[in-house]
């Protein structure tokens, strides 16, 4: 009997296959719970890993077991306290099983939920799985193409790092069977010719049969040389693998981020849009590795600034919107053409504005924003009813499909809305309170 033992070292992702299978398992789980923990992360988690809980019912599976078999009587007893409809009021906590919470019980048990750790990347895959940016076209402009290597069957000539070698002997070995077939089928019959004499000559020597074997050893050692000659392999045998550029239209995009930092904006307030567009800039530099992202701000004043000032910057001052809008309109004009870019823009405010800035908004969108944009998005940021504002963008988001406006009430409204948001389906002109 043979004892084995396996000394081979376990490497350092010996689990991720378990890992990756739990997790497709229980993805709706998992998505529940990630959805439930946005509220609780602070605006500077979001490169961070992320606990998820699944509860213990959720993990449970059905099993099949051996029944007893066979023709039985049974008798089962009934009640006096319930009749068929009768609510049955809840054991008074701790009295019974749990899951691990309510006070301790020397009868029933229970179990906890089942916690553990995703990955920032993990976290961040699962929040934006089925999202993408709605209306993006290629663009099918001559200057903007571009190029991608693509297999083009084989060559005769090119580099000795794309040769075949399996290809290039197959070529080999057919040609020196079809140029060596007819020698080696006369050899074949010199040896056996040879043998046969051979054997004669051993039973009974004769001179004439002697001169035979010497010529036939002769024409067998010219045959095998002629063979020799022809080479194992030729230039002309090589087969190199061959590779074309294939031309694939161009899908830039430009994602425009407007948020409103002036005074009516309070800190709860900054904290919810920053939210908001975290995770947009989360899901476009996750999913969409060649788009550009313009941060601008805007009070009485718009300016474009950097990710980081965008984020962090504590700026405040009056409210003009339309000043950020003519600072995108202008941007737009000068660095993204619209027949060459898919161009984006969500704005986030608290609906607070100069009532004579509004008409000037309302003119900006419709006359040159919207008709050059694939889509555009208003965040409200308000616990109120809508202002002004929503009631006049309102109008355009009647008339424009590819703009939309929601509201967002409090931190548990944002993955929600930002999902109804960038769904994959066609997008129509919604208006919708928190």
């Amino acid at each position: 009997m043979a004892n084995f033992i396996d000394r081979r070292l376990n490497g350092k992702n010996k689990s991720m296959v378990n890992r990756q299978r739990f997790v497709r398992r229980y993805k709706r789980q998992i998505k529940d719970s990630l959805a439930k923990s946005i509220t609780d992360r602070q605006v500077t988690d979001h490169k961070s890993e992320q606990n998820v809980t699944i509860p213990d019912k959720d993990l449970k599976e059905p099993l099949f077991q051996r029944g007893k078999g066979g023709r039985r009587d049974m008798v089962l007893p009934g009640n006096d306290q319930f009749n068929s409809g009768d609510k049955v009021p809840k054991p008074p906590r701790g009295s019974g099983q749990g899951q691990g919470q309510g006070n301790a019980s020397n009868s029933g048990n229970g179990e906890d939920e089942f916690s553990f750790s995703i990955s920032a990347d993990e976290y961040i895959d699962l929040l934006f799985e089925d999202l993408e940016l709605p209306n993006l076209v290629k663009n099918e402009q001559n200057q903007l193409e571009e190029t991608k290597t693509v297999r083009s069957g084989y060559c005769s000539d090119g580099v000795p790092a794309n040769l075949d070698i399996v290809r290039s002997l197959e070529k080999s070995m057919a040609r020196k069977i079809a140029m060596t077939s007819s020698t080696r089928s006369e050899l074949r019959g010199c040896e056996q010719a040879h043998e046969e004499l051979v054997a004669l000559q051993a039973l009974q020597f004769d001179n004439q049969r002697q001169q035979q074997i010497e010529q036939l050893e002769q024409q067998i050692a010219d045959l095998k040389a002629k063979i020799s000659k022809v080479p194992f392999i030729d230039t002309f045998d090589l087969r190199f693998r061959n590779y074309q550029q294939q031309s694939v239209p161009s899908s830039k995009a430009v994602m425009f981020c407007l948020m409103d930092v002036s005074g009516s904006m309070t800190q709860q307030t900054k904290d919810m849009a920053k939210r908001f567009y975290i995770m947009l800039y989360l899901f476009l530099s996750r999913n969409y590795k060649k788009i550009d992202v313009v941060y601008i701000t805007h009070h009485t004043t718009a300016k474009e600034v950097s990710e980081q000032e965008f984020f962090y910057s504590r700026e405040t001052g009056g409210t003009i919107v339309s000043s950020a809008l003519t600072l995108m309109d202008e941007i737009i004009k000068d660095r993204y053409p619209p027949g060459q870019w898919n161009i984006y823009g969500a704005q986030a405010s608290d609906g607070d504005n100069w009532q004579d800035d509004t008409p000037k908004c309302m003119q900006l969108l419709e006359n040159n924003l919207l008709p050059v944009c694939r889509y555009f998005t208003y965040i409200e940021i308000n616990k109120l009813v809508p202002k002004a504002m929503w009631q006049h963008y309102q109008k355009l988001a009647l008339e424009n499909r590819h703009f939309t406006m929601r509201q967002i009430k409090q931190v548990a409204d944002i993955y929600p809305v930002f999902r109804e948001l960038f769904k994959r389906q066609d997008n129509k002109a919604e208006v919708a309170y928190g």
